[in-house]
């Protein structure tokens, strides 16, 4: 084997050099695949095959976006791995983010979106909720459980055209698995796993755990369809299943995507988009005023004139009610549980202010900057509802305020979270006072999973 090397002249390749070529090659190969496309958004200096990986937090990404705005500019990229990333910053910039909504959209109003039978439904929801925190009797507790039995069972009554009882054991178990992994999403693990499943899925770590979350929650979905299947008539449309059910039905194909793998991951969308968001904002709510209290005073006052205690709030109180109603936006502002818009991915080469974007990039939408936006907001970093308020005293629609999403592909629950948020928010204050338990101050700090929410805190509902 010598002599063949020396022959060749290659006597001098040993083990070492050997790895060193490959480790130039693939150097090498990594910079040339990855070169910066011509034109495109600054952003900061990538290491390779990782990109920059090991600068993302991602318990505090969003306020990294922000960092990184303030040094490269409304417009900068991130490369992760072998792809490239552009965010896009501040309310101009994205308030022509457009796409189309779908199916889902058209069919939850026909099941009650914005209908009367609707508010009778979030109104009926209202009074178990507030019997529920009427039985801790002033004592201390975390709300977050009951609000999401609350909140979920108006999503079920939409999708399995029924609600669950608090104390029901299936429905308790699956809405504690949906809470495991809305806090998984946020681990570093599933953030790989969301970049490279090809690879990071026979690796273990928390995307093991949500996999397995998310088979339980299916089962539990497709046991529900099978028994809409069996009592289905197509006459009579009774929920978003049947309506799925009879899409199927319409659109019989291989090409059709109405099928039984879709209807579970519609269903589980809905659940997901229609219960936590709306969930985490009333718990943003409670907080804020615990720590103001001086605002809280000012919503019961209003409560008190316009709905008195002798009847239910109904959506109809909303425009005599333009405190509360800009208590609630800013609120749903400074809570921005959701930081970052959803990915999309550039189907063609495109031009966004003065940038090339390649086709194949993803584009990521910073809601968070346009929520704290210094541009649009005059005080955007404190809890102010005169944020919502003009001279005179009445509600004002801000530009800005994009809670839900950029564009056209806005929240398709929107009109859904609007109503569950003042029914909810207003029906909770007319009955209680919040204060926090004695000795404890709550925090305003965030914890980062697939939503911003509030760190765990309990507080005390005192009956007025």
């Amino acid at each position: 084997k010598s002599s063949w090397y020396c022959v060749l002249g290659l006597e001098w390749i040993d083990f070492s050099s050997i790895l060193l070529f490959l480790c130039v090659f693939l150097l090498l190969a990594d910079f040339l695949k990855n070169r910066v496309p011509r034109n495109f958004p600054p952003g900061p200096w990538a290491l390779p095959f990782i990109g920059d990986l090991h600068r993302i937090k991602p318990d505090r990404f969003h306020l990294q976006f922000a960092e990184f705005a303030e040094k490269y500019g409304k417009i900068f990229s991130l490369r992760l791995f072998g792809g490239r990333l552009v965010v896009l910053n501040g309310y101009k910039l994205l308030r022509d983010w457009k796409q189309q909504r779908r199916f889902t959209l058209h069919t939850l109003k026909n099941f009650g979106l914005g209908k009367k039978t609707l508010e009778l439904s979030i109104q009926q929801e209202c009074q178990y909720l507030t019997e529920a925190f009427a039985d801790h009797q002033g004592k201390p507790f975390n709300a977050q459980s009951l609000l999401n039995n609350a909140v979920s069972n108006i999503i079920c009554c939409l999708v399995f055209g029924d609600r669950f009882e608090y104390t029901d054991e299936q429905y308790q178990s699956i809405l504690s698995d949906f809470i495991e992994m809305e806090r998984l999403q946020g681990t570093i693990g599933t953030q790989m796993y969301n970049t490279m499943p090809w690879l990071v899925k026979w690796l273990p770590g928390p995307h093991q755990k949500i996999l397995t979350l998310t088979k339980r929650v299916t089962d539990f979905i497709k046991t529900k369809i099978r028994e809409h299947i069996e009592n289905f008539n197509p006459a009579s449309p009774r929920d978003y299943i049947d309506a799925f059910l009879i899409e199927m039905g319409e659109k019989e194909g291989s090409d059709s995507v109405f099928d039984h793998s879709s209807l579970s991951a519609c269903t589980m969308d809905l659940f997901i988009a229609g219960s936590e968001t709306t969930t985490t904002t009333l718990n943003w709510g409670l907080l804020y005023m615990i720590c103001y209290s001086d605002i809280q005073g000012r919503v019961q006052a209003e409560i008190d004139a316009v709905i008195g205690s002798s009847r239910q709030p109904s959506m109809a109180d909303r425009e005599n009610m333009p405190y509360t109603d800009a208590v609630i936006h800013e609120i749903q502002r400074v809570g921005n549980i959701i930081p970052l818009n959803l990915a999309h991915s550039a189907i063609k080469d495109t031009t966004i202010d003065k940038y090339t974007i390649p086709k194949g990039t993803i584009i990521l939408a910073s809601l968070d900057s346009v929520l704290h936006d210094e541009s649009m907001w005059e005080t955007p970093h404190s809890f102010n509802p005169e944020h919502f308020l003009d001279q005179d005293g009445k509600f004002r629609k801000r530009e800005a305020f994009l809670p839900f999403s950029a564009g056209k592909r806005v929240c398709i629950g929107e009109q859904l979270a609007r109503m569950e948020l003042f029914l909810f928010f207003t029906s909770l204050l007319q009955r209680f006072s919040f204060s926090a338990p004695a000795g404890e101050q709550p925090s305003l700090e965030f914890q980062l999973g697939a939503i911003r929410c509030p760190k765990p805190y309990r507080l005390c509902a005192v009956p007025r």
